[in-house]
């Protein structure tokens, strides 16, 4: 009877470890697992510490051969960056599960906690948990090496405008800042009459080349030329250059179109006011309002030039403004700006006050000119206009006085300026000590244009105080609802985007 009780209070199903007697489920090795663990180790030949390579200057791990991809801290494709490195020893394993352990972002330390099956002995699957450390070691990869080298390039982008002011160049540098568009470049230097771009690839190079067509009215030639090259393989190494002309007329610059561009664009009169250059050419005829754009490939095929000199506005009193009611439209006219005001104005220079001449003009500034207010522009019939659309027109088609836009006081509009730009980091050399003028000339263009100012980030300057919209001169500003807070994110929050590139205004 005694045997029996025994024989039933044993459990069923389970049998003694041959090496140390305690009970366990039946195994093909009929061994426990802590003796089978003693006796084989299946993460033999597996490494526990492994070297991994990290740029600091573009935050991109080395995938070998020769491979360098961007990965965030403990992502999946950082993960497989990893097993990777291990991939030989363990296709010898079925690799169960793998993650990462949480270490120090600044410990250059990475760990991977791997669960791996193995069969030993008569058929014996056997599951072991082990963590393998990554030490993160810092290598500058090649494209970093070139950019510190600042010597190295395959392909150059050199952006000329044959003009004296350099608005359209402005606009483009935020329109470059707003898109990125500079990520990719070695280095920017800057010339008296345009930039270059440096580029590593001529991949990069041509991507640039396409953003300009799609912002600015320009062409472009591209040349080539050889470095080296090997026979044996058949390969060669160039350097491409891209030779990036822009339309050369700027904002508030007068033209005269010629008469079979005037009258495709709807018998536009020749003389023309340019009112801004995004695209294309935005033009408006003063005495009119009508409005007409001009592409790049139109303005290549009927070129023309800016009569007069930035340098050559002059400034004058409105002595009486009477607005233009009713405007006499000739057969197929264009599209009349919506606006601008049309208005008939005697001015006088403000350099003879003392005399009684007085100028009668037509001009779009209608809607902001009152008597007494002081307005720039250019005197046309005391100017030697060298242009050979003018020289064929009749004198009484040509205005004596072109008006530009209103005048206002510029030291009490920088003091209220409560907002700012970001500039290219870029190389200048040969600088003209017109350029400061020439930039504050392009923060009151976007004060005043609001079309403009959508394509441009605008920024708010935490050191001037804020002051009410409205200003007693009635000059235009910039509201807070349009300008954006100056973050400064480090370079380790964003994973990698080089923020140094960036400087204030």
């Amino acid at each position: 009877m005694e045997y029996m009780t025994e024989s039933t209070n044993r459990s069923p199903g389970h049998i003694l470890c041959c090496e140390c007697g305690v009970p366990i489920s039946p195994n093909p090795a009929n061994i426990c697992v802590a003796c089978l663990r003693s006796k084989v180790d299946i993460s033999q030949g597996i490494p526990k510490q492994v070297s991994i390579s990290f740029c600091k200057q573009c935050q991109r791990y080395f995938q070998p051969p020769g491979t360098w991809i961007q990965c965030a801290l403990e992502s999946r494709e950082l993960l497989a960056l990893c097993l990777n490195k291990i991939k030989a020893p363990l296709s010898k394993v079925r690799l169960v599960d793998a993650g990462f352990v949480w270490t120090e972002p600044h410990s250059k330390r990475l760990k991977v906690k791997l669960t791996i099956q193995k069969e030993v002995m008569n058929g014996a699957i056997l599951q072991q948990v082990f963590v393998v450390d990554y030490v993160v070691q810092c290598q500058m990869c090649g494209d970093c090496h070139r950019v510190e080298a600042k010597d190295f390039w395959k392909a150059v982008i050199q952006v000329r405008q044959k003009t004296l002011h350099k608005k359209t160049f402005y606009y483009l540098e935020q329109l470059i800042l707003k898109y990125g568009m500079h990520q990719n470049t070695l280095r920017i230097k800057e010339i008296h009459d345009g930039l270059d771009f440096y580029y590593s690839s001529k991949q990069h190079a041509q991507k640039m080349v396409e953003f300009l067509q799609c912002t600015v009215p320009c062409r472009y030639k591209a040349s080539q030329r050889l470095i080296s090259q090997d026979i044996h393989s058949n390969t060669y190494n160039y350097k491409s250059t891209f030779s990036v002309e822009i339309v050369p007329v700027c904002k508030d610059n007068v033209v005269c179109l010629s008469p079979k561009l005037a009258q495709s664009l709807g018998n536009m009169n020749q003389i023309c006011v340019c009112i801004r250059v995004t695209s294309a050419i935005h033009l408006i005829d003063p005495n009119t309002l009508q409005v007409a754009d001009v592409d790049g490939s139109t303005f290549w095929n009927h070129p023309f030039n800016s009569l007069c000199h930035p340098k050559q506005l002059e400034e004058f009193i409105v002595m009486d403004c009477s607005i233009v009611r009713d405007i006499k439209r000739g057969a197929g006219a264009g599209m009349i700006s919506k606006k601008h005001t049309l208005g008939e104005v005697w001015v006088q220079k403000t350099s003879e006050l003392n005399t009684d001449k007085q100028y009668f003009c037509r001009t779009h500034l209608g809607h902001l000119l009152n008597p007494g207010d002081l307005v720039l522009g250019f005197d046309l019939a005391n100017c030697n206009l060298n242009d050979e659309h003018v020289n064929k027109m009749n004198s009484d088609r040509v205005p004596d006085v072109v008006l530009i836009k209103k005048s206002y006081d510029r030291t009490k509009r920088q003091r209220r300026r409560n907002w700012k730009l970001k500039e290219l980091a870029r190389e200048r050399e040969n600088m003209d000590t017109d350029d400061e003028r020439q930039y504050q000339d392009f923060l009151e263009d976007l004060e005043e244009d609001e079309t403009i100012r959508k394509n441009v980030n605008i920024y708010r300057d935490s050191a001037i105080p804020v002051e009410s919209d409205t200003d007693d001169e009635g000059a235009p500003r910039i509201s807070l609802a349009e300008m954006l807070e100056d973050l400064h994110i480090s370079q380790d929050a964003t994973g990698g985007e080089d923020s140094s590139i960036l400087n204030p205004w």
